[in-house]
């Protein structure tokens, strides 16, 4: 793109690099983000509040960096390196799934329950990838009202969501990290004792050729497949949860499209109770919600 004399010496303005951006990638709201990020700003109003000073060399090729990456195929999101997730500004690139407005709705449908609930909670966002939906309900909830464990099976997703919890000051004091296979990343002495489960595991079934071809080859397909039907894993957790939760306690869990009926299925098989289908603003499927039987 340009715009800086060698040695360092600025000659295009922010407000300059905008307008260039927004003719190349063609949307003057992505192109903002990408000159935030460029720029170094802390927030938008102090990229606005800079349009008129003057990019040095490094922020310009940052920028040509970014949209030669993005001209690649690359999703926005892992350009920028983060992504709104509710209150949140996470870290995102490929070691883990790109947070997405579905999956607030999981975060919603928990802290209804839990608000009927005392206090302290503890709670496993089992899956947890970037620490999205676990590091909502320990920053939205009163602070150290809740223990609230991540755990992936994934090292390197454990590292971003351990970057994320970093992010949270000191609500995220509350917080832990724990490596495994759904369950068997907690200690055993806590078998029981959940008064909330929550996860967006993987569901979509192997080789579904409705998956975006940016998101087959973008995203990490261990956070996304899951067999033949793609119930797998759910069948995994939901089998075991009654083991984890204590009696009373809720699961509540993302699913696919027309998974609805499986999971409840399933749900009702582990011996779960008040067995709720949740649809997201599409009208499909895209929440499931159970209960352990309180006695």
């Amino acid at each position: 793109m340009g715009g800086a004399e060698p040695g360092g010496g600025a000659t295009v303005t922010w407000r300059e690099l905008w307008a260039d951006t927004a003719r190349a990638v063609g949307d003057r709201v992505r192109a903002r983000w990408l000159c935030e990020v460029a720029s170094g700003a802390d927030d938008g109003d102090d990229f606005l509040a800079g349009l008129d000073d003057r990019a040095t060399e490094r922020m310009v090729h940052h920028l040509d960096a970014m949209l030669a990456r993005l001209r690649g195929g690359e999703p926005l999101q892992y350009v920028l390196g983060r992504w709104g997730f509710r209150r949140l500004d996470l870290m995102v690139d490929a070691r883990v799934l790109i947070p997405r407005p579905e999956t607030e709705l999981v975060v919603e449908v928990a802290l209804d329950l839990v608000a009927s609930m005392g206090a302290p909670l503890r709670i496993v966002d089992l899956g947890t990838g970037s620490g999205a939906i676990g590091l909502a309900l320990a920053t939205e909830l009163p602070r150290d009202a809740a223990e609230v464990w991540l755990t992936d099976v994934s090292e390197d997703a454990l590292d971003v969501a351990r970057a994320n919890l970093a992010g949270t000051g000191r609500a995220g004091t509350g917080v832990r990290l724990a490596r495994g296979w759904w369950f068997d990343a907690l200690p055993a002495d806590l078998a029981g004792t959940f008064d909330l489960v929550v996860g967006n595991p993987p569901y979509v079934p192997d080789g579904d050729a409705r998956v975006e071809t940016v998101v087959r080859e973008w995203e990490p397909h261990g956070a996304l497949y899951a067999g033949p039907d793609g119930l797998d894993h759910l069948a995994t957790i939901l089998a075991g949860a009654p083991r984890w939760l204590r009696p009373g306690g809720c699961l509540v869990v993302e699913i696919g499209a027309g998974q609805g009926a499986a999971v409840a299925a399933l749900a009702d098989s582990a011996g779960l109770v008040d067995v709720v289908v949740h649809p997201d603003l599409t009208g499909h499927d895209r929440v499931v919600q159970a209960k352990r039987a309180a006695t």
